[in-house]
């Protein structure tokens, strides 16, 4: 992280208040031999991140019902900063390395360091050099350089899709066709039957049919070519609650334990 980055977190954990995003406790500034040593200090989470748990095969299997809360955590952190904040702001970093887990697997957004301000006034955008994770970045603000709350949308979409399918949005491992995730889940649209051979194959079944096809339909909706077509958070936020009703399981855990219920074998029971 450079000093602009550093900056660039602490000005914005500094002032925003909410229970997805990270506590930023302190923080600072230390001359040392090598150089300025530049320190952040957060509060603990004690499950990692949402990357860790969903493609460490070393780590129990989220169930689906876990995957949905979790994402509709991150979902409401996004919400609150497109939505809520003044000047609006713009993550520009939205990806499951950077969506870190409490005990409880509450979902927080971290690496507030390429933030960027909403456009102000009637501007549509805001024009900066293209930074992000190779796989992550919508196609517009490659392209042009043209940053709006909708780059979010699209990077949100993607990691839909990585929770959907347990896979990366980049896997260079995979079968050419397969590498990029975006461009393997175009043959299983939502529309179609064919959608549920994308799922996670470690979920072994265990999700609501009309669930997951929500999700991917929401996912789909995130990823539309046009920006202006890709959904508020705060609408990404009421579909994802209907899909966790729709899901129809007891809240299951990650933390260890089998229990039967309506014969389907559960993974324990996630604390609130």
């Amino acid at each position: 992280m450079g000093r602009k980055e550093w900056l660039t977190e602490v000005q914005c954990l500094s002032i925003v208040d909410h229970p997805n995003l990270v506590k930023l406790l302190g923080y600072c500034s230390v001359d040392h031999e090598r150089g300025v040593q530049l320190l952040l200090v957060y509060e603990f989470m004690p499950n990692r991140s949402l990357d860790d748990h969903l493609f460490n095969r070393g780590l129990p299997t989220l169930p689906w019902k876990t995957r949905l809360e979790i994402i509709l955590g991150a979902a409401e952190g996004l919400a609150y900063l497109h939505e809520v904040m003044e000047p609006k702001v713009i993550y520009r970093d939205f990806k499951s390395s950077n969506v870190l887990l409490d005990e409880n697997f509450n979902a927080k957004l971290s690496d507030f360091g390429m933030a960027r301000e909403g456009p102000a006034d009637d501007r549509t955008h805001v024009t900066t050099a293209v930074v992000g994770t190779y796989g992550y970045a919508a196609p517009e603000y490659v392209e042009t350089g043209h940053l709006t709350i909708q780059s979010d949308i699209w990077t949100f979409g993607v990691v839909l899709y990585e929770i959907l399918t347990g896979r990366r949005a980049v896997e260079r491992s995979r079968p050419p066709k397969e590498q990029k995730l975006l461009d393997w889940v175009k043959d299983f649209p939502a529309d179609s039957k064919k959608f549920i051979m994308i799922m996670d194959p470690r979920l072994r079944n265990q999700y609501s049919f009309a669930s997951a096809r929500m999700v991917v339909k929401l996912a789909e909706s995130c990823l539309h070519k046009n920006s202006k077509e890709r959904p508020a958070m705060s609408q990404v936020v009421l579909t994802l609650k209907q899909a966790i009703e729709l899901s129809g399981e007891a809240a299951p855990s990650v933390t260890g334990g089998n229990a039967e219920s309506s014969g389907t074998k559960k993974v324990g029971q996630r604390r609130k």
